[in-house]
C-alpha cells in the first residue's frame, strides 16, 4: 500500500456560532479546532472576507490557518471557499474536523475523501469546493438510534459521560498534529486509530 502523505495548510472545525449551540453534539469540530488553537497559543480573530474566526499556528516549521466558519452549519462551505481561494490553497491541503454520528463517543478517526454522510456541513464544503478529496477528522458522537432523531440529537449537549469521551478523543487528535503537519498522514492514522 502506498505511504499517504499530506501536504496541511488549512484546518476547519465545523460547528454553529453562537452561545446556544456552544455544547451542542454538532458542534465537536469546533472544540477541536480550539483546543489546538490553545494547545499552540494562538488567538482566533473575526474574519468577515472568510466568514468565521481565523487563527495561525506554526508546526514543524509549516504555518497552518485554523478557521472556525460563523455561517452556520448547513453553510459551512463558504467560509472554506472563501479562504481557500484567498491564498490559493487546495482541497488536499485541508482537514475538517467534524461531528460523526457513525462512531460512538470515545473514538476518532482520520479520513480522506468519501461523501457527506448526511452531514450538512461536509455537504456544503463538498458543493462550494466541487471535490470530496480533502482530509477529514470525524469525532464519535455517537448516534440516537434512529434517522428520524438525528438532527434533535446532534443539536442537545452531549451527557456528561460522553463529552469526557469526546474531549479525550479531542486530545488524542491534537498529539497527532505534528504528524500530520509533517506529511505524515499514514502514521497520524496509525497512531489516531490504535488509541
Amino acid at each position: 500500500m502506498a505511504v499517504r502523505s499530506i501536504d496541511l495548510r488549512v484546518i476547519v472545525g465545523l460547528g454553529n456560532p453562537g452561545p446556544k449551540y456552544t455544547e451542542t453534539r454538532h458542534n465537536a469540530g469546533f472544540w477541536f479546532i480550539e483546543e489546538v488553537a490553545r494547545r499552540y497559543a494562538a488567538t482566533f480573530r473575526p474574519e468577515n472576507k472568510f466568514h468565521g474566526e481565523v487563527a495561525k499556528i506554526s508546526l514543524e516549521d509549516k504555518d497552518i490557518w485554523l478557521l472556525k466558519p460563523d455561517t452556520f452549519m448547513n453553510r459551512s462551505g463558504l467560509a472554506v471557499r472563501s479562504l481557500l481561494s484567498f491564498y490559493r490553497i487546495t482541497a488536499e491541503q485541508l482537514l475538517v474536523a467534524h461531528d460523526e454520528i457513525d462512531l460512538p463517543p470515545g473514538t476518532a478517526k482520520l479520513k480522506t475523501g468519501g461523501g457527506h454522510g448526511g452531514h450538512n456541513g461536509l455537504r456544503d464544503i463538498i458543493s462550494q469546493l466541487g471535490t470530496k478529496d480533502f482530509h477529514r477528522l470525524r469525532i464519535g458522537v455517537g448516534h440516537p438510534g434512529s434517522k428520524d432523531q438525528v438532527v434533535d440529537y446532534v443539536l442537545h449537549n452531549a451527557s456528561r459521560d460522553d463529552r469526557i469521551l469526546i474531549d479525550r478523543d479531542i486530545d488524542d487528535a491534537v498529539s497527532v498534529m505534528p504528524e500530520l503537519a509533517s506529511g505524515a498522514l499514514e502514521q497520524a492514522m496509525q497512531k489516531l486509530h490504535s488509541k
